[in-house]
């Protein structure tokens, strides 16, 4: 069977057009969001492993940090690996701002797949483990 990766790159194009702007309780900009959501799946890493998941240069990631520290959604600790590197990680307040969002998103999802038939559901439920296994492979590349 053929994909029309084409057509399949503008569905997933207009299906995250749609999915980030879901209405949750707080407003983050997408690079902060991504910084909470990153360390959220990856746990405490380095600012240097940070960079090669996020699309900013070091300045600009640095100075983000170093905001959300301020806000309280982010602390530095010493590495235990190397006591002259820092390790980035959530704290309490950064974990509920990812989990309230993700929380939000769960239930604005949940009206929109309600609205699907049934074979419309079976469809996007056969889907996800392929959607798992190419985010897997792209992770893998990177």
């Amino acid at each position: 069977m053929t994909v029309d990766v084409d057509r399949l790159t503008t569905v997933i194009e207009d299906f995250n057009t749609i999915f980030i702007r879901l209405p949750s309780v707080r407003r983050f900009n997408f690079s902060t969001l991504s910084v909470l959501h990153t360390l959220q799946r990856g746990g405490p890493m380095r600012l240097t492993d940070l960079l090669k998941t996020e699309q900013l240069k070091q300045p600009a990631l640095t100075s983000l940090v170093a905001k959300l520290e301020q806000d309280g959604l982010l602390e530095r600790r010493p590495d235990p690996r190397d006591g002259r590197a820092m390790l980035l990680s959530l704290t309490r307040e950064g974990r509920d701002v990812v989990d309230s969002r993700h929380a939000n998103r769960v239930a604005r999802l949940t009206d929109l797949v309600d609205r699907l038939t049934d074979d419309e559901r079976a469809a996007l439920a056969g889907s996800m483990p392929v959607l798992s296994r190419l985010t897997a492979l792209a992770a893998d590349d990177a």
